[in-house]
């Protein structure tokens, strides 16, 4: 039986590639990135001063979940967030099995002007489609959007019967301020206690000063403290220069 180790924090967002030779990338990624292995994973979490994280399934792996799960199944300090459309593998296999391994939440894609496999309106529908699933399986849904679209499908996520984590801090346009309509609709939904949030601003804040968050962030944690988590995004996919996850935190 694995042992279980003191939880002294967690980091929400990373993703682990490679060793290639045995986790091949899928042939039809849009995008191949350098190998982060479970060695460089563990480092990072030191630098944090973090015990534990939860890994999200690439695109870059397809339906591929070999590496992810392979990594809950070595380390009890690891939980799982699965990508996944009702004609998948792992759904037609059936989900019930997967929180026993690690998994706690399925990832949907959602973004405007999105354009990978996993991403765009059909999102929406798959999660739809796989709620009854999901909710049987104790899982949670994770989603990538952003402020542009968040209003459409806020009713969506209203009514969904488990809670919702949106990445990166939904989103925003760091320019338009945080009463832009989005963001106050991703305001409402974390006040009401239905959504939490992945603090990770750096995505949205690319080739600007960092400085523009601030505000964001004080705003959701005035609307509720406690829905907030903290994510990395390590391995810090296409950025440039790479941001040191110590000075993140």
């Amino acid at each position: 039986m694995k042992a279980a180790t003191p939880v002294l924090g967690w980091d929400c967002h990373n993703h682990l590639f490679g060793p290639y030779e045995r986790f091949p990338l899928a042939a039809d990624r849009s995008y191949t990135p350098p190998e982060a292995l479970e060695t460089g994973h563990a480092e990072m979490l030191r630098r944090q001063g973090l015990s534990h994280a939860v890994l999200v399934h690439p695109s870059a792996y397809g339906d591929d979940h070999s590496l992810l799960l392979s990594a809950l199944d070595t380390h009890p300090h690891l939980r799982g967030v699965v990508v996944v459309r009702p004609d998948s593998p792992l759904v037609q296999a059936g989900l019930g099995s997967l929180r026993a391994r690690g998994v706690r939440a399925a990832r949907f894609s959602h973004r405007s002007g999105a354009g990978t496999n996993f991403a765009g309106s059909a999102a929406i529908g798959d999660l739809q489609a796989l709620t009854p699933a999901l909710a049987a399986a104790g899982l949670h849904a994770e989603l990538w959007t952003d402020c542009q679209v968040l209003p459409d499908i806020a009713p969506v996520l209203r009514a969904l019967p488990f809670p919702v984590v949106i990445d990166h801090m939904g989103g925003f346009d760091p320019k338009a301020g945080p009463d832009q309509p989005g963001f106050r609709v991703l305001l409402d939904l974390v006040a009401s206690g239905k959504v939490w949030v992945k603090l990770s601003a750096y995505r949205n804040t690319v080739g600007l000063d960092p400085a523009l968050a601030a505000p964001f962030q004080a705003r959701l944690l005035e609307a509720n403290a406690d829905r907030m988590l903290w994510g990395s995004d390590w391995p810090h996919l296409r950025i440039t220069p790479v941001p040191d996850v110590a000075d993140l935190l």
